[in-house]
């Protein structure tokens, strides 16, 4: 039974000890990151009331149409935490360059980096399907007291300190790990507060839910159509359920709950794949491993992939281990082919 009468700040207090290197900043980096997804969470709850849907007219770096809910959740992220102080750098999704977070003396003693997709699946904004935020921490590379420098950035995932998503659903729920397990969050929005809802969330070692955007299928390398076959054969306890949301937070979260396996594999359209392994992959991976899970490329350990590029994109399997292992199984046999 989960205790909800802890609230997400009383959680983080208790749980400080275990945010490696901290002497105060994982309490308000999430403070933070908790005032700008209520602030987020109000306007995605008022999208069919005001001007706030709809693409605005610019094209982001990784090529594709920005929502005007991209613009305003990744403006509000970014004040919340460059107002505070508590970060030296930040880079999101809808940037080009990393940011410094500029505006004090003090910013360059600042500890720790954050990684952002501030509105993951924002397309599905115009017909009331759930979206999210992805976030990711490392701790900088650089040296305490200098301007910081892309190579904060281009850590592995192995690195990350925290990480953690907020999903604005039917409820809207925080989810986050600092290497000690998964909890989530749920917001009571009559008073503002998180409250713990869903402790210790683990992954089921199999599961029957397969997501993926099978509209694509002709596109696949033949170890995902091969797999997907072995989801659908009428064999053992399959065939599996196909549920796919398009909003990848959304499709995670709903795995983690029920067993299942994500994918967004490389494909003749995309060779390298579509996500983003800095503000998509790594901080979800880091997230299904502390819930029992595997990530993969297919080949190789998300967690482990070292960044070349601030926006590099790779191809994303997640979720129950057995189901991930056995889609790994397929892909390597077709390439021994």
């Amino acid at each position: 039974m989960a205790d909800r009468s802890r609230t997400l700040g009383e959680f983080i207090i208790e749980k400080q000890e275990e945010f490696k290197y901290s002497s105060g900043e994982l309490s308000r980096i999430m403070n933070a990151i908790r005032l700008a997804a209520k602030v987020v969470n109000y306007k995605v709850n008022k999208a069919g009331l005001v001007d706030i849907t709809g693409a605005v007219g610019q094209i982001n770096i990784q090529g594709e149409d920005q929502q005007k809910l991209d613009v305003y959740a990744n403006d509000v992220f970014i004040k919340t935490l460059t107002n505070r102080e508590i970060v030296c750098g930040i880079a999101s999704e809808e940037n080009d360059d990393f940011i410094t977070v500029p505006g004090c003396d003090n910013s360059h003693s600042n500890k720790y980096v954050l990684l952002m997709d501030p509105l993951d699946g924002s397309s599905n904004i115009d017909v009331n399907v759930s979206v999210g935020t992805i976030f990711s921490v490392y701790k900088r590379i650089s040296p305490i007291g200098s301007p910081v420098t892309k190579e904060d950035f281009l850590q592995p995932g192995t690195a990350q300190v925290a990480a953690g998503y907020v999903i604005y659903g039917t409820s809207t729920m925080l989810v986050y790990t600092t290497g000690h397990g998964v909890n989530g969050f749920t917001l009571n929005p009559a008073i503002g507060t998180f409250y713990l809802s869903h402790p210790n969330m683990t992954f089921a070692p199999d599961g029957k839910i397969y997501s993926i955007n099978e509209g694509n299928y002709i596109h696949f390398h033949p170890g995902i159509k091969n797999y997907i076959k072995y989801c659908q054969s009428e064999e053992g306890d399959r065939p599996y359920t196909s549920r796919y949301i398009g909003s990848l937070v959304a499709d995670v979260h709903r795995n983690m709950i029920k067993g299942g396996i994500y994918m967004y594999p490389k494909s003749s359209k995309s060779e390298k794949g579509k996500l983003r392994l800095l503000y998509e992959c790594n901080p979800m991976a880091f997230i299904v491993e502390q819930a029992g899970g595997k990530a993969t490329d297919g080949v190789t350990r998300i967690l482990q992939l070292k960044p070349e590029e601030l926006h590099e994109r790779v191809p994303f399997i997640c979720g129950s281990k057995n189901m991930v292992e056995k889609a790994e199984e397929f892909i390597a046999a077709a390439q021994n082919m």
